[in-house]
């Protein structure tokens, strides 16, 4: 048997917080007949209740409301729009459930209820326009809408008591549409709009009854009030001050100085006719304050007075205010006159110095100010509230708008709309912002209406919380969690777009441009072009032309980002390089969603972007091969150093994907085609120091060799038709590989090593070893999408002419018998980089007692050091190339100063332990703590080593040339010279400092080496 339901328990479904309290309510006599009447036609009354905001309160108002309304004329109207499920009832339980100023509104004047009952012909209230509601309440106080001054019949308290009452039945009907829209958030517009449109009915219904109290209506005064803020813009709240703005002309051949006595004391008793205390309650504030000189100025001014001002002395913000300034009332022809004439003072205002930065720190100053007690609930100022909505879209405009007429609506959402529709704002950035303003300015409705008062401190009380969520119509959110929860996402993704579009980089650049330099027009164009730096102005306009050209999304977005990055181009020793490579990374991209996006949005990836095309043709190039890696640029954390750990992991997880052999150790020159990238893009932009590249570059290499040794062997034992390997196999760095000092433009200097397994045949063994090696090399050395690496084995023992690989046993055997002097010394740099791990510790034990040789070296083996150091110098220095330009074989160079430190490592590492390492810079250091090198000595050397590495880094960087003897020599041509003195950090035109700087450096150290190393 099912247990019967009480009827708290129903009323507590339904919605009532107090359900007792409810029942004892609805039991009272004089809602009887409603209920009744409600019962028989099959709409029950409580149902009704519960669906609206606050059941509890909706309730309580309508006993009272009843109790008003009983015996009077008035109780038919209520019981019939009580009596049916229809939208007169939805209206009225809306309005009671929602705001208790209305409610008790209501309940003073019962015959209100009427309003909103359904009239069959007439037009919705959120459909009527504003000369509907400017005839509308005119006409309530006995004005005639069509004469050209209005003057009202009704004078004195009875026109201000009129107009007033005029104006609540208005709002009383829109916030009865508004509560009971199906989608108040799609509704929005249209409710602000009303708002707006009675308040500007209000104002001329008031200037009408004003002027009635003046001699022949003051017809000699014309006087124009314009709406600011939120009332011009037509998004007003349902309570907030009305911002205003007073013109004055004179009339009739009235005196100027008359028309201005006249038109102030208009203005005055217009103010108190809807704020000052009356028989009807005030209406708003109307705030005088935006007028020239605040406070502080006239109340009101001829037109020439306002055009004197703001050509003068107005300010950033007052700039700012206008782009919403509308005609509202009185005389609107002057109105549009206001606007058109201050219309291009508003549009160029963005051009006065700091305009951007100026009303980036006004937002932050609001912020700041905010009392620490309301920042995380206040709507209109907080972080993520109404206000970065409406900056970040006025700001746009601003910027934007002195160019492109088709994006000034002061109404928030149009604009945002425009600036979306013209490519100034994502597509999903601007929905998003769309959306999420809706749903801020829908909560600052409802919370207003509660109790008509403006506030915009979101409230705290679970009572409170609960009857917003449940009146704010938003699906998902229908109580006081929900709300909460959505609000918080909501200012959290409004402020992260606020951060992102605001703050842009590229709008205080696009300020700082003339209005010709944005719109690219090409004999505009060509003249800055050749102005900031361009050799082939011509040839620009040609690349601005194939970018900018067309109706396309693309093309909108190129013509906002263009005029700043031409700028920052020609900041770069290469601007027309730069400028063609963008164009081609731009058409390689095509209609890529996020590229363009990224560049207009970004905090800084157009402008490192921009530097990079026009600074390194290395780098140009490699993103034209990558151009997915161009959204490294908004994010520090794609551009730093990936350990050897996490590399080798992504190489598993890449290798283990692909079963051919070209395309698993593609992926490992695709790892190294991006750490190469990821390096050259922080030496470009200064992200860190040379060692931090340097470090990229060598595990990037580390990772293509463990990479290709892994598809060599299984390639070679397939080959073999083996199931497993006999032999295990180590790959040793030597060199600048071994060394952790790789350049741009170094290959990878190795040993190969193998070591068959107990059992295995042996020539089996050392015939798949060679197999192994020579895979090894081809992988990595042949051309293809990815940029090769060429495996140079030639320090192996005899060299070229000596076995590919060899056993442990077999080089032990070898050093033991036959080890030279080069040898010892190319050892110095060995470090085990692919291969069996245990092995490669073998190896090392082996060659340790060779390159740290207990007592030093023989002073035979010193000799023939030096005599091959000679001869190097002698016979490989390239022909017609000056030695002190060859940076690393000539006099100063690398080669000087890595002979001279291995030669001490040499003669001192058996007895110094903090020798034995295989970086330069790390021995050169030790050799300085162990007193065997003078700080001074140290000092130069290590400055010639760096600043050599450095210049050939650069030239490959500038030039894009990775191989070649070019590399290695410091420019002669002054366009070139210029491109590796800008990466290395130089101002333009030092290029003669640099190289001084190098012949200077490379002299010194020359002199260190003829010390330690010759003598």
């Amino acid at each position: 048997m099912t247990r019967p339901v009480s009827r708290t328990t129903t009323l507590r479904r339904l919605g009532f917080a107090e359900p007792a309290t409810a029942a004892e309510r609805l039991d009272a006599e004089v809602l009887a007949p409603y209920l009744a009447a409600a019962d028989a036609r099959g709409a029950p009354l409580p149902e009704a209740l519960g669906r609206v905001a606050d059941p509890d309160h909706a309730l309580l108002t309508l006993l009272r409301l009843a109790d008003s309304a009983a015996a009077t004329e008035y109780e038919h109207h209520l019981a019939a729009i009580l009596s049916d499920d229809a939208p007169g009832r939805r209206r009225l339980l809306a309005v009671l459930g929602a705001s208790a100023a209305l409610g008790d509104a209501l309940v003073a004047r019962p015959g209100a209820v009427a309003l909103l009952a359904e009239r069959p012909g007439e037009r919705p209230v959120l459909d009527l326009a504003p000369e509907d509601e400017r005839e509308r309440a005119l006409r309530a106080v006995g004005a005639d809408p069509d004469a050209a001054v209005p003057v009202a019949t009704m004078t004195g308290e009875q026109g201000v008591a009129t107009l007033r009452r005029t104006y609540r039945r208005r709002l009383l009907e829109i916030a009865a549409a508004d509560l009971t829209s199906p989608d108040p958030l799609d509704a929005f517009p249209k409710v602000a709009a009303s708002i707006a449109d009675i308040v500007a009915g209000a104002l001329d219904a008031a200037l009408a009854v004003v002027r009635a109290d003046l001699p022949g209506g003051a017809t000699g005064v014309r006087l124009a009030v314009l709406g600011m803020g939120k009332t011009g813009g037509r998004e007003l709240n349902y309570i907030s001050d009305v911002d205003v703005i007073y013109v004055v002309e004179p009339a009739d051949g009235l005196p100027e100085p008359e028309a201005v006595r006249l038109g102030a004391r208009l203005a005055t008793a217009l103010a108190r006719a809807v704020s000052a205390v009356g028989p009807e309650p005030a209406l708003w504030p109307l705030d005088a304050n935006l007028r020239p000189e605040g406070k502080d100025g006239p109340l009101v001014r001829t037109l020439a007075s306002h055009l004197a001002y703001y050509e003068r002395w107005a300010k950033t913000w007052e700039f700012q205010a206008l782009l919403k300034a509308r005609p509202v009332a009185g005389d609107l022809a002057l109105g549009r006159q206001y606007c058109e004439a201050l219309a291009p003072m508003v549009w160029t205002a963005v051009e006065r110095e700091n305009f951007v930065e100026d009303s980036q720190a006004m937002r932050r100053r609001v912020e700041e100010n905010m009392p620490a007690a309301e920042a995380d609930r206040q709507l209109k100022l907080g972080r993520g509230g109404l206000r970065d909505v409406e900056f970040t879209v006025q700001l746009l405009q601003l910027v934007h708008g002195r160019t492109d007429d088709t994006i000034r609506s002061g109404t928030t959402l149009e604009g945002l709309a425009q600036l979306a529709g013209r490519g100034y704002v994502a597509r999903d950035d601007a929905a998003l912002l769309d959306r999420h303003y809706r749903f801020l300015r829908v909560l600052e409705h409802r919370m207003q209406l509660h109790k008509l008062r403006r506030t915009h401190v979101v409230p705290t009380a679970e009572e409170d919380l609960r009857r917003l969520g449940r009146g704010m119509g938003v699906d998902g959110v229908d109580g006081a969690a929900t709300l909460e929860q959505r609000l918080r996402q909501v200012r959290r993704e409004v402020r992260h777009l606020h951060e992102e579009i605001f703050y842009r980089p590229l709008l205080p650049a696009t300020a700082r441009l003339s209005a010709d330099d944005v719109s690219l027009a090409p004999a505009a164009a060509r003249a800055r072009l050749s102005a900031i730096g361009y050799h082939d102005p011509d040839g620009a306009i040609r690349h601005i032309a194939a970018l900018t050209e067309g109706i396309s999304r693309s093309a909108a977005i190129q013509r906002h980002l263009l005029p700043v990055m031409l700028g920052w181009f020609a900041q770069g020793p290469l601007p027309d390089y730069g400028l063609l490579a963008f164009r081609k990374l731009s058409e390689t991209m095509g209609t890529t969603h996020w590229y363009l996006k990224l560049l207009r949005d970004s905090g800084g990836a157009a402008r490192r972007l921009a530097r990079l095309l026009s600074t390194s043709r290395y780098v140009a190039d490699a993103l034209a091969r990558l151009p997915e890696a161009v959204a490294w640029l908004d994010d520090d954390e794609e551009l730093a150093p990936r350990t050897v750990e996490a590399l080798a992991a992504e190489l598993a997880a890449l290798q283990d994907r692909r079963t051919d052999p070209v395309g698993r150790v593609m992926a490992a020159r695709y790892l190294r085609r991006r750490g190469l990238l990821r390096a050259a893009i922080g030496d470009v932009l200064g992200l860190g120091d040379h060692t931090r590249s340097v470090l990229m570059i060598t595990n990037a290499a580390d990772i293509a060799v463990r990479g290709a040794l892994r598809v060599a062997v299984d390639q070679a034992l397939a080959d073999a038709g083996l199931d497993e390997a006999p032999s295990r196999y180590l790959v040793v760095a030597m060199g600048r590989l071994g060394g952790r000092e790789m350049g741009y433009a170094s290959d990878a200097d190795v040993l190969f090593v193998h070591e068959p397994l107990p059992g295995a045949d042996p020539e089996l063994a050392t015939r798949t070893a060679v197999a192994v090696a020579t895979g090894v090399r081809q992988l990595l050395g042949q051309t293809g999408a990815e940029p090769p690496l060429e495996v140079d084995a030639d320090l192996r023992p005899e060299g070229r002419n000596g076995p590919l690989t060899r056993t442990l046993a077999a080089y032990a055997e070898y050093y033991e018998r036959w080890v030279e002097p080069w040898e010892r010394q190319s050892l110095l740099r060995a470090r085990p980089v692919a291969g069996d791990v245990e092995l490669g510790r073998r190896f090392e034990a082996l060659v340790d007692p060779l390159r740290h040789p207990r007592g030093g070296l023989a002073e035979a083996e010193v000799r023939e050091l030096r005599r091959i150091k000679a001869r190097v110098e002698s016979e490989r220095m390239p022909r017609g190339v000056p030695p002190n330009r060859h940076l690393k074989l000539g006099r100063g160079g690398l080669s000087d100063v890595e002979w001279t430190v291995q030669l001490l490592q040499l003669r001192h590492a058996g007895d110094v332990p903090e020798l034995r390492t295989t970086s330069t810079l790390d021995a050169l250091g030790a050799l300085h703590e162990a007193g065997i090198v003078p700080a001074d000595a140290a000092g130069r050397l290590q400055e010639a080593w760096l600043l050599a590495s450095r210049l050939r880094d650069a030239i490959v960087l500038g030039t894009g040339r990775a191989t070649g003897q070019r590399a290695d020599v410091l420019p002669h041509e002054p366009s070139e010279l210029e491109v590796v003195a800008r990466l290395l950090g130089l101002e333009p035109g030092r290029r003669l400092d640099l190289e001084e700087h190098w012949l200077r450096t490379s002299r010194r150290a020359r002199a260190v080496v003829e010390e330690l190393f010759y003598d």
